[in-house]
């Protein structure tokens, strides 16, 4: 057994654990075992660079419930995977590739593909050594990736199954398309952004009577070449008059109808609006109510088409500007409201997104989301949703979800499986490449989500459903991700997942919220606070990173992160090294554990066992049901208050006087709880438990081949201990309230049986720091802490002046603190008001309590 070292070094500590489980076989599932299963697969992250403080998060939170699980006997998997991520990926390859003056179209298809798997290399590469570094505990056998061969088996099976069934089908439809990329979008890849900009309003004249027009207001007058009706709601009477009448259109002359449409809001504006079906989602869905005439204006790489006469070929913004000038310069500009709105722009090349017609493969969700519907009706508790109130919004969300868009206009991701006979025309969908002589392969390829939810079951070589891993770790036990793409993800994955195995893919989903820095906001690079995780490791330790990760925030909800949150728990992490350094000290190096029986347990023992029965129960109870954060506060305070805070200092007061037979127990308790302690800690904090582990004595190999703690049996009387602590914690408190040291003499009357007086008196002459204690009678103005009372006066003292002084001198630095932080201007844009208030109220605190000194 080697000696601690006297000061914790994360370095140190991290140093070749990781090689040592991996090696040891600690992560790998086994098939075969009899264990119950936990499986659980990695939100694969995209091979499109670093992994950031949101991946940490997440992983991290998984790490800890599969850490947690093989120490409670389970046969864990743990899949790792990443995703090719297809838009995402192509676009940094070719940025990457214009830096060096490289087009990829000079390229051509195959040698860029060749330089994207490269890329894929190199991420995938640096991906693995910060999975290794944060000591994420995966199954690298295991180990997919959304384009490998078996995933690519797969997509081509699901494609054909679904277009053989006829819910795959290739139509027009507004989708998002990004005039950069030049690649339709889905949901997940469009963000929206609140930016300035106008509301132009135009004069529509009639066509048979032109002195009078129509004032309606567009964000887009460029699409105004697009037009094909004018529209207002059928139960506005202002315009019922003019229905069926032919409106004038400003930018080309041409004559459109005036309709009618539920659609239309009455209230806003002037309650008529321009129908451009080719531009705008829901102007697409009056357009084919009406059969209007579908008119594309635009290019796909946002240039403007002949449809915009002279506009043409010129950028759809240039067009914007030069358009309401032209329309001013005829009189048919009105005005013009500066405004603030959400536009969506590409996630990837920034561009303002430009809703277009245009030919796309699509899945029909309705049918998916019946599957979906009857499965959960089958058994409502077949997928559990961790908050309980994303069950509700998940099912809402599937009533009104709408045709998926699946093709992409990419060359890196997975083919569409769909060929074109050359002579005939005839599309036929085969998952075998056919002959390029006599068929064409569509150029299209799928979204990327398309791959990455059939995840939980094509990972467990699926469509092999007699496989044993498909069998044994499908449905997975949880699925861990943030609540940001649960619409996007997490309800693909059950889409595929119930229309393709018949079952729900996951027993749990257990939603977290998103990182925020210390003061509330988003983290990214755009606003200087992202973090490098790796980093944190290096600053504060892997443990630190990990513990804040996994156990910070209430599920569901965002949490706030910054240095202090590392700082205390690394101020944790000391006090369990030094803890530990203390009752390795004292135990014999040829210590053999030997369980004290309850009758030799004195009542401090007993007491740290009845905290630790209570810790260990909800520690259980709330890592069962996903509740990491509150499972660790629980055993935090165990650890910080009733162990090191409360338990060890008794001791060291107790061995001063005890006898062998004493002695033995004391060594006994200390290292059954510190054991249990590295036991229970060992998911959040695996590194310096294990190190800690290895230095006890009757250490096995490692803490994952130790059984999980159990409660202690037996009657434990812990009612004296338990006053005791209440009373410790008075005596102290009334020394602060009395702005003395920690080192004060105090004088106490208490009143008690005399069996209870022995056990106590030594405890309380010690934090009294006096050897007399007056014997009383039953008292009122006693503090009663069950049938034993207490009572405490100060002591004049030749100290009380310097004691004074001391508490001057703190006041005087807490108030020039105060002053400096609320003199801060950063800080008092930056901080939440809470915070800033709770400033000001300690800082007058202070300083009234200082002017009563000085008076």
């Amino acid at each position: 057994m080697k000696q601690l070292e006297k000061y914790y070094n994360h370095d140190s500590v991290e140093q070749g654990k990781m090689e040592f489980w991996s090696n040891n076989g600690y992560f790998s599932c086994d098939v075969k075992s009899k264990k119950p299963s936990f499986s659980v697969v990695i939100p694969p992250p995209n091979v499109t660079g670093v992994l950031h403080i949101g991946h940490a998060k997440n992983t991290l939170t998984i790490d800890t419930l599969c850490r947690y699980k093989r120490l409670r006997g389970y046969d864990v998997l743990f899949l790792p995977a990443m995703d090719h991520a297809g838009i995402a990926t192509q676009a940094k390859v070719e940025a990457n590739l214009r830096e060096q003056g490289i087009d990829k179209y000079q390229l051509g298809k195959e040698k860029f593909l060749d330089i994207v798997w490269q890329w894929k290399e190199k991420c995938g590469s640096y991906i693995h050594k910060q999975w290794d570094k944060i000591g994420l505990s995966v199954d690298k056998n295991m180990e997919r990736f959304t384009l490998d061969e078996k995933t690519s088996e797969a997509v081509n099976l699901t494609f054909k199954k679904l277009y053989d069934e006829g819910l795959i089908y290739q139509g027009e439809r507004i989708i998002n398309w990004d005039p950069k990329l030049m690649t339709a979008l889905s949901n997940i890849e469009v963000e929206h952004k609140d930016i300035e900009g106008k509301f132009y309003y135009f004069k529509y004249h009639f066509a048979s009577h032109p002195e009078d027009y129509l004032t309606i207001a567009t964000t887009r007058p460029e699409t105004m070449f697009g037009d094909t009706a004018i529209v207002y709601n059928p139960h506005d009477e202002r315009y019922k008059k003019y229905d069926g009448e032919m409106i004038i259109n400003p930018v080309n002359g041409e004559k459109i109808p005036f309709i009618a449409d539920r659609y239309v809001d009455k209230s806003f504006g002037t309650g008529v609006m321009k129908c451009t079906p080719a531009h705008d989602p829901h102007d697409f869905e009056i357009g084919k109510r009406h059969n209007l005439e579908f008119i594309k204006c635009m290019n796909l790489d946002g240039t403007m088409n002949e449809r915009a006469l002279k506009y043409n070929g010129l950028d759809r913004f240039e067009c914007r500007d030069k358009l309401v000038e032209e329309l001013k310069e005829q009189g048919d500009l009105v005005k013009i409201e500066d405004i603030v709105h959400s536009v969506g722009h590409s996630e990837r090349s920034h561009c303002i997104i430009e809703p277009m017609l245009s030919k796309q493969w699509f899945v029909k969700m309705k049918p998916l989301a019946l599957k979906v519907f009857k499965l959960m009706k089958e058994d409502p508790k077949a997928m559990k949703f961790f908050p309980s109130r994303y069950s509700k919004i998940f099912t809402r969300w599937l009533k009104t979800v709408d045709d998926w868009c699946i093709s992409r206009q990419l060359w890196w991701g997975h083919k569409i499986p769909v060929y074109t006979n050359k002579k005939t025309g005839e599309k036929i969908c085969s998952i075998t490449l056919l002959n390029e002589e006599e068929f064409e392969q569509d150029q299209d390829v799928l979204d990327t989500w398309f791959s990455s939810a059939l995840a939980p079951f094509a990972f467990l070589n699926w469509p092999d459903k007699n496989n044993e891993y498909y069998k044994k770790y499908y449905p997975n036990s949880v699925l861990v991700t943030a609540y940001d793409i649960i619409f996007f993800w997490v309800a693909r994955m059950v889409f595929q997942g119930s229309y393709l195995t018949d079952k729900l893919p996951f027993h749990n989903v257990f939603i977290h919220g998103l990182i925020r820095d210390e003061f509330g906001k988003k983290m990214s690079k755009s606003s200087n606070n992202g973090v490098d995780p790796i980093k944190i490791c290096e600053q504060y330790g892997v443990d630190a990173l990990r513990y804040a990760m996994a156990n910070t925030g209430t599920p569901g909800l965002d949490c706030n992160i910054g240095n202090k949150t590392y700082e205390n728990v690394v101020t944790f992490l000391n006090k369990v090294w030094n803890a530990s350094r203390y009752v390795l000290s004292i135990i014999p190096e040829d210590y053999k554990f030997a369980e004290a029986k309850n009758s030799e347990l004195s009542f401090i023992d007993k007491y740290i066992y009845h905290q630790f029965n209570l810790t260990l129960s909800s520690y259980i109870k709330n890592m069962d049901k996903f509740e990491l954060g509150q499972a660790t506060k629980y055993l935090y305070d165990f650890v910080y208050n009733d162990f090191c805070g409360t338990y060890l200092e008794l001791c060291k007061i107790d061995l001063k006087s005890a006898d062998e037979k004493r002695r033995q127990v004391v060594y006994s308790v200390l290292y059954d709880i510190l054991k249990n302690i590295l036991i229970m800690l060992f998911p959040n904090c695996p590194f310096i438990c294990e190190e800690i582990y290895w230095n006890l004595p009757n250490n096995k190999k490692s803490i994952y081949e130790e059984d999980y703690p159990s409660l202690r049996k037996g009657k434990l009387d812990y009612s004296l201990g338990s006053n005791l602590v209440s009373m410790i914690r008075d005596i102290r408190a009334f020394k602060t309230s009395n702005n003395l040291p920690i080192s004060a003499k105090i004088q106490a009357k208490v009143y008690c049986s005399d069996k209870d007086f022995n056990e106590l008196e030594k405890f309380l002459k010690f934090y009294l720091n006096n050897e007399e204690i007056i014997i009383s009678s039953s008292d009122k103005n006693l503090i009663y802490y069950g049938s034993f009372g207490l009572g405490l006066e100060t002591l004049a003292s030749e100290q009380d002046e310097e004691v004074i002084l001391r508490r001057i001198k703190k006041l005087e630095e807490e108030v020039a603190r105060s002053e400096k932080i609320l003199g801060n201007e950063n800080f008092l844009k930056k901080a939440p008001k809470e915070k800033i208030e709770l400033e000001k109220e300690k800082y007058l605190k202070y300083k009234e309590e200082l002017e009563k000194y000085k008076h």
